[in-house]
């Protein structure tokens, strides 16, 4: 699938709102359904919006996906482990089931086979990555911290103090996402909007507290091929035996997915939210059930997903929960299922 690898190198916190949506908690990973909103919000600004909501919310087939937002340190990608190979087995020294994400690397010597050694990993307690054993203390990606702030009443004088919990990320760390196009038509057409629309994003920002500064990143970095490769840097091989598809993004699945149910490894979460709108700002959206990262997911063809329109009741336009579903085909090996 023809796919733009980018990386978002942070000048500031970000805020990730948790599906609780607790103000003292903050998530790691920037879901693609808020990523898509946020580029549906900057198309808009842009002068794209009825085409691309044409393009994707509305079309059949979207021309558009993208996956989540990941963590990255240097050249290293770190992601969310298909389930059905992790956590590896039990260990006396490393709470794998502890790490929410891992390198890359470590994903393929896994689907390959291969067991890791607990020796040599360790899991950083403040980021949830798996690290290197000799990583040096305090080289965690990114910590959670929680900023005061307060609320001025302009007319009164009076005051109200509140706290927002927010990512801080460590020199030479940042976030990675794929935006992955349907054919060469959608990429000739929509590569260039795309970018634009990430690059005002990462001037305006993404997520929560944008009006403090927050969420915004240096220019982004694009690099461009297919999918697998993108992310796996070994010489892809083919993949023979069962297979499953590895989801990389949140999946809201379509009435035409052939999804098997009772077998693979998947996880549900709740995505709620509130709206952005010059129609109505700060609005609950109607919550979605989804199939999250990481899930691996047994299908008779590359699921596909869909969009949910969540606007309040009584709301003047549809609001739109992107579900497409982004993956990478893997292998199953016996007791995967």
């Amino acid at each position: 699938m023809l796919s733009s690898l980018v990386r978002l190198r942070p000048t500031a916190p970000w805020r990730i709102g948790p599906d609780s949506g607790d103000r003292d908690r903050v998530d790691r990973v920037f879901h693609s359904d808020a990523l898509y909103a946020a580029v549906t919000s900057a198309m808009a600004r842009l002068g794209h919006l009825e085409d691309w909501l044409e393009a994707t919310a509305r079309a059949e087939t979207p021309a558009v996906r993208f996956s989540s937002c990941f963590p990255f340190l240097g050249s290293q990608l770190y992601i969310v482990p298909p389930r059905h190979v992790w956590p590896p087995l039990a260990s006396a020294k490393v709470r794998w089931k502890t790490a929410r994400f891992v390198p890359v690397p470590v994903v393929e010597t896994l689907l390959a086979g291969q067991s890791l050694s607990d020796e040599s990993w360790a899991v950083d307690a403040a980021s949830e990555c798996l690290l290197s054993a000799n990583a040096p203390a305090g080289s965690g990606l990114f910590r959670a911290s929680v900023r005061p702030a307060a609320a001025m009443d302009r007319l009164g004088g009076s005051s109200l103090a509140h706290s927002t919990a927010c990512l801080e990320f460590t020199p030479g760390s940042g976030l990675w996402f794929v935006s992955s196009f349907q054919d060469d038509a959608a990429q000739e057409k929509w590569r260039e909007p795309v970018r634009g629309a990430i690059r005002l994003l990462a001037d305006s920002g993404f997520g929560g507290e944008r009006s403090r500064g927050w969420g915004r990143a240096e220019m982004p970095e694009f690099e461009e091929g297919d999918l697998s490769s993108l992310i796996f840097k070994r010489k892809a091989e083919a993949v023979t035996g069962e297979t499953a598809y590895w989801m990389l993004s949140l999946f809201l699945p379509n009435a035409a997915d052939q999804i098997d149910w009772q077998r693979g490894n998947y996880h549900l979460t709740m995505r709620s939210g509130r709206v952005e709108s010059s129609s109505g700002w700060g609005e609950a959206k109607l919550p979605s059930r989804m199939v999250s990262e990481g899930s691996v997911l047994i299908a008779a063809a590359d699921p596909r997903g869909s969009v949910a329109n969540v606007a309040p009741e009584g709301f003047p336009h549809p609001v739109y929960r992107a579900g497409f579903a982004l993956s990478v085909l893997v292998a199953l090996r016996p007791g995967n299922s």
